[in-house]
């Protein structure tokens, strides 16, 4: 049975939107030797509360089966990611022995996506006009944006969010997204580190 990758997420529509995502980098990478374990979901809200990463994160190990790195992604919101970024990753560090990682998406996961948007046009009804915004990061309101893209509907990320991550081009996102960037480079580094475990 292959090593697995467990990603603890949010939101239900980052249950069904970070496997795909993941597994489009791994093959972006010609790494085919990882499995991604079923999301493990916390509230945002609750995550950040003392004690409370570390119960997900112990339970999340416990549950998934031949869990090998834990990944934990998370919407940055209004808090900085270069500060809070830190503090949970030594608190999952405190919680298990496995490597581990944290991504803050800079506000948003939409943000990622507004990245790729020439990628994903004709996708989920995004007009075939519709290009990236210099800054995507910088945008408040991520999900109205995307919204805005599309013609003749709103967003749904319970609806929206795993078809779009399914298309979105990852050179493009990291390129223009450095929080989608880092995730990129967090999933290389906890490759290597399941590679060389024995």
């Amino acid at each position: 049975m292959k090593p697995s990758l467990v990603p603890i997420v949010e939101g239900h529509a980052e249950q069904a939107s970070v496997p795909v995502l993941l597994r489009r980098i791994l093959a972006s990478e010609h790494f085919y030797e990882v499995s991604i374990a079923r999301p493990f979901r916390v509230k945002r809200y609750s995550v950040v509360r003392p004690g409370e990463l570390e119960r997900a994160v112990k339970q999340a190990v416990r549950s998934r089966e031949n869990a090998a790195a834990v990944l934990v992604i998370l919407d940055a919101d209004d808090d900085c990611p270069a500060t809070l970024g830190p503090e949970l990753l030594a608190r999952c560090r405190s919680s298990t022995h496995l490597p581990a990682a944290v991504v803050l998406a800079q506000r948003e996961f939409e943000a990622w996506l507004l990245g790729a948007k020439e990628a994903l046009r004709g996708v989920r009804g995004i007009r075939q006009d519709a290009t990236a915004p210099s800054h995507p990061e910088a945008i408040r309101g991520a999900k109205e944006r995307v919204s805005q893209n599309m013609q003749g509907r709103r967003y749904v990320p319970v609806d929206d969010q795993a078809a779009l991550a399914e298309r979105m081009d990852i050179r493009l996102a990291a390129d223009r997204c450095p929080s989608f960037e880092k995730l990129v480079r967090e999933v290389r580094r906890l490759l290597c580190h399941i590679h060389r475990s024995p």
